[in-house]
């Protein structure tokens, strides 16, 4: 599938975006699903709906908002991409990441990914907070095939630290203060939105994945050819299918992202101290 982005709509949603705001982000963070409320925490928050972004794609998917937010947290510029798209619902694969693209090119230098996730490692219960160490992309897919211009990056990205050791270190000294145990892990990215059966979860496991989930590989592929520092959270919201007695629903999923809303957004806050 071959990327339909060029730099000149990257260029164009950014300046529309610089024109909307006096804030320059210099760290930008992405909210997966049910964890829209740390957007609310931040001073002087702007709201710019996707949909009134040149060129952003819309969300349809339930628990998120659908919204660039942008101000400052410790005297820290940000801007929040709360809620995302994601290519199981119809978007190519350079429409998902060009909200990451833009980012880049409003200022950003380090990005903070979030996601809900089902848990691969049985020590991993629901409400469990996990620093992404690595991935594994099962997508099948990759937002950096097809052509490649001059303002995109280099054609061959190196993703020996896609996760940046300074931001998984600083994952630790955020908590610290919190009293929230964190634990570390890969993350399994996958198309869906089918969930895995429970066959594919024992390959996961075998693979060596700890949670599993259907966004955020892409964005870390992109922002690190971008140039990007990523650092990265799975909420573990559900056991995999096989692993736990019962099925597996999206509305399960958001309730514990929910749930865990107060505790992710003192950690989000403390992390965007530790690591700006």
């Amino acid at each position: 599938m071959h990327r339909s982005h060029n730099a000149d709509d990257v260029a164009a949603a950014a300046a529309w975006v610089l024109t909307q705001t006096k804030v320059r982000p210099r760290l930008g963070v992405i909210l997966g699903s049910g964890l829209g409320a740390f957007a609310n925490t931040i001073e002087g928050a702007q709201r710019l709906p996707y949909k009134s972004i040149p060129l952003f794609p819309e969300v349809h998917v339930q628990g998120h908002a659908g919204d660039l937010v942008l101000g400052e947290l410790h005297g820290v510029p940000l801007a929040i991409m709360s809620g995302r798209v994601h290519h199981y619902e119809g978007h190519d694969l350079s429409h998902v990441t060009l909200p990451v693209r833009v980012l880049g090119a409003l200022g950003v230098q380090k990005l903070i990914v979030t996601n809900a996730a089902g848990g691969l490692n049985p020590h991993y219960a629901a409400g469990t907070l996990m620093v992404i160490e690595d991935h594994i992309n099962l997508t099948g897919n990759n937002p950096l095939r097809g052509p490649c211009g001059p303002n995109d990056g280099p054609r061959f990205v190196d993703m020996t630290h896609a996760y940046s050791l300074e931001g998984r270190a600083a994952w630790y000294e955020a908590s610290r203060g919190l009293g929230l145990p964190l634990r570390a892990g890969v993350y399994v990215g996958v198309s869906g939105p089918s969930y895995e059966t429970p066959a594919e979860v024992r390959m996961m496991q075998r693979l060596g994945g700890d949670a599993v989930g259907m966004s955020t590989v892409s964005e870390v592929l992109t922002a690190r050819q971008i140039g990007l520092e990523v650092a990265g959270l799975s909420v573990i919201c559900n056991a995999g299918a096989g692993l736990m007695p019962g099925g597996l629903s999206h509305s399960d999923v958001t309730h514990v992202a929910t749930q865990m809303r107060t505790s992710v957004c003192q950690l989000l806050s403390a992390m965007v101290s530790a690591w700006s």
